[in-house]
């Protein structure tokens, strides 16, 4: 029987005696069923060390209860690490009350934080940080893991595209890890640890965070020319960032006391609540949430990263399960002897119409236009890379060069030329045309149509695509 959330606290015991044993045949032991779970892509064994960062656990040689952490109560312990010192600001009071007046909407971003906040504090513990930073995704996007804002930053962090970049999260046709629950984190911790080392101050990096740290940098300077404070109170900054660290610290007295702003808090136990699991055959998603008894929603919630119907090992990727969910999926995988992946990728050499392209592959154009998003009308540029059902001769999985750079560019198609429109003439017969008459009149080939003049070609615009649909 499936353990769910609820009941995993009066198993803790129960699985700490029974999970060595449990989980002892490691995910490869389907390998006699043809569906060997290790790469065969890389026989170095080397993998990306920016991935080996995320926790993992070896199902072979590690029980999921070696995580159990020693206090039952998330809450208390993130109580018990905060350190930062209190804003006094009418602010805090008012993002408080704020807060208060709207316990439903507290209550579903609590919920939704039950899923990330105890990696997250382990995080933060293990780098000394301060664990009112664990509850700045409250803030920035109400954990939220699909959430978008307008300016595009993206994930429980919100990461605009160009700093994701700066912070080695890949950005692809297949994923985008501003939305990846492990990598986003260590991303925006590494960055809050670099701006509290430039500016040595958590409020003032924490404004950096939101505002940038050059504007911070530019405000400090301000401030030091007319002999004035260089706090967070005392700098000059946007409204969104005069009430961001308010927010956090709202957030914080909720934390310290529910009772007095009206505010249940969810029970938090403090265990991990998923298990991060390497992949190292390409997979399909739909058979991952078959072999592991999942919602779409709840791998989704787990796994936001990914843009399409199909994980690549040679991405060096990991999807996370809760524990009880992954010990599940590794029994269903050891027997089942079907294909893994459904989907391959292919390079574009030449620039072409969605038809061409579906016919030159034999695949279905529907199918095609669906799981690459691309637009009636628009072209597939050369170059690009596109995803299409695996052909039952293909067994290799996607090479490391199209998982890592693949992009899907795509162009409008040049408006047909119109051709010149024939002279007209003149019903009406006339004797003889008169001398001026005669002078102005020459030859179509020294005529020019202005028709002609209208038809030059246009240039063409490229729109780059990747991401599903949130």
């Amino acid at each position: 029987m499936l353990l769910r959330q609820r009941d995993l606290g009066r198993w803790c015991l129960h699985w700490r005696s029974l999970l060595i044993a449990a989980l002892a045949v490691v995910i490869s032991g389907c390998a006699s069923m043809g569906n060997d779970w290790s790469s065969d892509t890389d026989s170095s064994g080397v993998r990306n060390p920016r991935a080996a960062k995320a926790p993992r656990v070896d199902l072979s040689k590690q029980s999921v209860s070696s995580l159990m952490a020693p206090s039952s109560n998330l809450w208390l312990r993130i109580q018990d690490g905060f350190a930062m010192p209190e804003l006094n600001s009418p602010l805090v009071i008012t993002q408080t009350r704020w807060l208060a007046a709207r316990p439903d909407y507290v209550h579903r971003s609590m919920a939704r934080s039950s899923r990330y906040l105890f990696y997250i504090v382990e995080e933060v513990n293990s780098r000394g940080m301060p664990t009112e930073i664990a509850l700045l995704p409250f803030v920035e996007s109400a954990f939220n893991p699909v959430a978008k804002s307008t300016a595009k930053a993206m994930g429980i962090w919100q990461f605009m595209p160009a700093t994701g970049k700066d912070f080695k999260l890949t950005q692809n046709v297949f994923r985008d890890e501003r939305r990846d629950v492990l990598q986003s984190t260590n991303a925006a911790l590494d960055y809050l640890q670099r701006l509290h080392r430039q500016f040595g101050d958590w409020q003032l990096a924490l404004a950096a965070y939101n505002w940038g740290e050059g504007n911070v940098a530019k405000a400090i300077k301000r401030n030091q020319a007319t002999g004035l404070p260089t706090d967070y109170l005392s700098l000059k900054m946007p409204k969104e960032t005069r009430e961001y660290v308010p927010k956090l610290m709202a957030y914080k007295a909720i934390v310290l006391d529910p009772k007095a702003y009206g505010i249940v808090l969810p029970e938090l136990e403090n265990h991990p609540f998923f298990v991060a699991i390497d992949v190292t055959r390409d997979i399909d998603v739909d058979l991952i949430i078959k072999l592991a008894d999942l919602t779409p929603e709840d791998f989704r919630n787990l796994n936001p990263s990914f843009n399409k119907p199909v994980i690549l090992s040679a991405a060096n990727q990991q999807i996370l399960l809760p524990f009880g969910h992954a010990e599940l999926f590794q029994e269903n995988l050891k027997n089942y002897t079907g294909p893994l992946s459904s989907w391959t990728a292919v390079s574009v050499p030449a620039t072409e119409s969605a038809d061409q392209l579906a016919k030159r592959l034999a695949v279905s154009v529907a199918v095609l236009r669906e799981v690459n998003a691309i637009p009636v009308g628009m072209r597939v540029r050369a170059g690009s890379t596109v995803l299409i059902p695996k052909p039952s001769t293909k067994l290799a999985d996607v090479s490391e060069h199209l998982a890592e750079n693949a992009s899907l560019n795509l162009v409008k198609p040049a408006p047909v030329k119109k051709a010149a429109a024939p002279s007209s003439t003149s019903k009406k017969t006339k004797a003889a045309p008169s001398k001026k008459a005669q002078s102005a009149t020459k030859s179509p080939t020294q005529q020019k149509s202005a028709s002609t003049d209208a038809a030059k070609s246009a240039k063409t615009t490229t729109a780059k695509t990747g991401a599903t649909p949130q």
